[in-house]
């Protein structure tokens, strides 16, 4: 069992938080203190993310194999079930603790795996840039220009977002020493279980989200709503409308 970096705030019913590929905690710190206020919120670095360790040597780091890292990795910190909130990548992390049996509710932003058939592999050429900029982050992300340049993939806003926390987001995204691996697992698998789940499940949708489309269909035991303005990664695009949304997820289960 490795130990996971994470956050940890107010009280109430556990929320666990997990962040995006290439991302880590940070990104969710515009709507921690408001969901402080009634949860208790435990924001975690996946593994090889942020500060916490890859896993072993030899694992293949798929979203199944992460949320099981993970709910060992919080051992005697906060036990499971739990309700879980993730964006991306950490959607489908939600999803999979959600069909271990882990999870009392889910609330998912613009989740990974739910594509009709497995991606292909590719390599990021967006990270490629980050790593070459990643040394000078925090001169170039103090521009509103270059901060839109930066994020304007993601974030609706960029200039929402504060200097410091841009630059973090690029430096995280440049030096996630598990970024590749896990994107590998991520593009070669799906989810197919999203029906089967015995859960509340709310996926929440950016409507300026450049990266992950809303499926066609859905369940209908899947509650869906639209985050208005907001982008793939929308914590600074609108805290408010984002920390509402977790809230009344994670009040079933």
């Amino acid at each position: 069992m490795t130990a996971l970096a994470f956050d940890r705030r107010g009280s109430g019913p556990t929320l666990l938080l997990l962040h995006p590929l290439g991302a880590d905690r940070q990104m969710w710190e515009p709507v921690l203190d408001r969901l402080a206020a009634e949860r208790d919120v435990v924001a975690v670095d996946m593994p090889g993310f942020g500060g916490s360790p890859p896993l072993g040597h030899g694992a293949t780091p798929t979203p199944a194999a992460l949320a099981h890292a993970i709910v060992s990795g919080l051992a005697g910190v906060v036990d499971p079930p739990f309700h879980v909130a993730g964006n991306s990548l950490g959607g489908w992390v939600a999803l999979e603790l959600a069909d271990a049996g882990r999870a009392r509710s889910v609330t998912a932003i613009a989740p990974a795996g739910l594509w009709a058939r497995s991606l292909g592999p590719r390599r990021s050429a967006a990270r490629s840039a980050a790593r070459l900029v990643a040394p000078l982050a925090r001169a170039l992300t103090l521009s509103s220009r270059t901060r839109a340049l930066a994020l304007g993939g993601t974030v609706a806003h960029p200039e929402r977002v504060p200097p410091a926390a841009a630059a973090h987001l690029v430096r995280a995204y440049a030096t996630a020493p598990a970024f590749d691996a896990v994107n590998a697992a991520m593009r070669a698998g799906r989810f197919p279980h999203l029906g089967d789940l015995r859960v509340p499940v709310t996926l929440a949708w950016p409507d300026r989200d450049r990266l992950v489309g809303r499926p066609r269909s859905l369940p209908p035991s899947i509650r869906s709503v639209t985050l208005r303005d907001c982008g793939h990664l929308p914590t600074w695009d609108d805290p408010e409308q984002v920390a509402g949304v977790l809230l009344a997820g994670s009040i079933a289960g």
